[in-house]
């Protein structure tokens, strides 16, 4: 079972900036899909950026060239800089996790594709609201 706990959301100014941070615990997730995803009220959960076996990095056209998603494999931890916060980047963040098969966690790909159910580990969430 791996655990994903959110951090670093809050309240912030247009303009302004966020890193998140999501930590696992309970299994090196070397090699797993990761992602960001976000939920506003009364809309569909959407996918931010996912991060693949190998590193690759694949961002929505939403937030390319504003968001940057890294991951430190040796602290387990995944994290979103959020630059140029704008008011509809509102939401409930989440990040998720799965860890596909072994071609996958060795060679990468199939990450942003993967639908969000396919994601077997989800954090609780952390709000950003941005201010106009």
């Amino acid at each position: 079972q791996v655990l994903l706990v959110e951090s670093g959301g809050g309240s912030v100014q247009a303009g302004g900036s966020l890193r998140l941070s999501c930590a696992a615990s309970g299994y090196d997730t070397s090699g797993y899909c990761m992602g960001w995803f976000r939920q506003a009220p009364g809309k569909e959960r959407e996918r931010v950026a996912t991060i693949d076996g190998v590193g690759s990095i694949t961002s929505s056209f939403a937030v390319e060239g504003r968001f940057t998603t890294s991951k430190d494999n040796a602290k387990n931890i995944l994290y979103l800089q959020m630059n140029s916060l704008k008011p509809e980047d509102s939401a409930t963040y989440y990040c998720a996790a799965d860890a596909g098969n072994s071609f996958e966690r060795r060679f990468g790909g199939n990450c942003w594709s993967r639908r969000a159910t396919d994601f077997a580990y989800w954090g609780q969430g952390t709000q950003v609201t941005v201010s106009s």
